[in-house]
This record gives structure tokens, sequence and C-alpha cells, in this order.
């Protein structure tokens, strides 16, 4: 193993771990001697992949919750502290659709659940590991942006605001703690294999105006793929990399 890509003695905590990219990246990070907090708001898929690392040899905690809530943040912050006696990188992969819908038809619920979820939940725990990384002179800090972080016609009003507030907040964040020896980057998936599943009303106007522009997507990914791309970024591989969105999506963003 490359030692720009060895994790022993590392400890991550991946978000929305127990399912899709986030449970693809937590696999990979201990196939890479990672220690790992498989934190997710489903307790079954989150026991799962736990299951699965430590039958390899691996070593995992499950912390289930909604991590849009502090307590929940919390807990997975001292679990890894308690656990594994540190946070080395934190992947804040945990995310939701919206219904692609346009702004004028956007409920207050959805657009505050979205934005709850995918942007403000990801605030909260970098917030709660940086004190910690801050103390160990060193991090990395990588998010799951989206297509929908750099162009306005790759999801609704909600899912575009939230994923163009990831990308900005690891762009802050990668220069304020820059010369802390913290690193914060974000992938930028297009079209992925996962369990996702889109509740769209085909003749509301959303769908209707971004239908045209969906036929860009091109070849879907793997999750594989996705987290192949956190676990370089995470890497010392990457160690000069800094507050980068990377497009994983096959060329959808060259379009």
């Amino acid at each position: 193993m490359s030692s720009f890509m060895d994790f022993t003695d590392r400890s991550v905590i991946v978000t929305g771990a127990g399912s899709g990219i986030g449970r693809a990246a937590a696999l990979t990070f201990a196939e890479r001697g990672a220690k790992v907090v498989v934190a997710d708001l489903n307790a079954q898929g989150a026991a799962e992949v736990t299951a699965a690392i430590e039958s390899d040899g691996g070593r995992a905690v499950a912390v289930v919750g909604d991590l849009s809530e502090q307590a929940v943040v919390d807990e997975a912050v001292a679990t890894a502290l308690k656990t594994f006696g540190g946070i080395d990188v934190l992947v804040n992969n945990a995310g939701i659709m919206d219904s692609m819908s346009a702004a004028a038809d956007v409920t207050d619920t959805e657009w505050e659940r979205v934005i709850r979820i995918n942007l403000t939940a990801p605030f909260l725990l970098a917030r709660a590991v940086l004190p910690h990384m801050l103390e160990a002179g060193r991090g990395s800090l990588v998010f799951t942006a989206s297509e929908a972080s750099l162009r306005g016609s790759a999801a609704g009003a909600a899912y575009t605001a939230s994923k163009h507030g990831i990308a900005g907040l690891t762009k802050s964040l990668a220069v304020t703690y820059r010369d802390r020896g913290i690193r914060t980057n974000a992938i930028a998936p297009g079209g992925t294999i996962t369990n996702i599943r889109l509740d769209v009303d085909k003749d509301a106007l959303g769908p209707q105006a971004l239908a045209p522009y969906m036929g860009n997507v091109g070849c879907p990914a793997g999750a594989e793929t996705q987290a192949a791309a956190i676990v370089f970024l995470a890497s010392e591989a990457a160690g000069n990399i800094n507050g980068a969105i990377l497009p994983v999506d096959g060329g959808w963003s060259a379009v």
C-alpha cells in the first residue's frame, strides 16, 4: 500500500455511511487501515457496514441518529474521541435530494429540511471536529458537494442552494485553516448509482425546465468511484490540494 494512501491508525468519521457513497467510502477507508465511525440515520445500514468492516479485520463503531441535531453531532465526535483517540478525517457525505421544485413551488417544509440536512448538518460537524484537529495540528475535511454546486440546471432550488452552500463552506474552511495544518475539499458527483429515489411531479415547472439539461449527465458512476475520490482528497497524496471542488461526473461539468 502506498504510504500516501495509508490511513493506518487514523480515525475517520463518515456520515451517511450506511449506504451509497458513504458506505463505499467507509469500507475503502477501512481497507486502507482507518478506524471508522459509521454515522447514519439508518440503524440497520450502519450496523451492516460496521459488521462488514469488523469481519474483514478492521475497526469500526456505529453512531445512529439525525446529524442535523446537535446532540447526535456531539455523540459522533465523542465516540470518535473515546473509541479511537482522535479525529483525523471528517467526511461530510450525508444528504438528501429535493423534488426538483422551482423556487415558487418550494414549500417551507421542503426548503428547511433540505437546507438543514445538506448544509447545516455538515457545518455543525465541521465546527465540532475543528477544535480537535487544531489541537492535533492536522486534519482533513471532505464534503460531498454535487454537480448542483457548479450549475443551476442539475436539481431544484432547495438542493441547488444547499450544495452551492457546501461549495462556499468548503472554500471558506480551506482559506481559514490552511496555515493550521487542516485541508478542506469536496467532490462534486454527477450521476451516481445509489439508493436515492426522487419524488418528482413531472408536470411541474421545475422538472420540465430542468429536463432538457439532464441529457448531459452521461454514464452514471458507481458509488465506489466517488468513494475513491473522497479517500484520495483525504490522503497525503492530495497533501497540497485545498479548497478544491473536484467534479467526479464523467465530464458533465465540461459540457
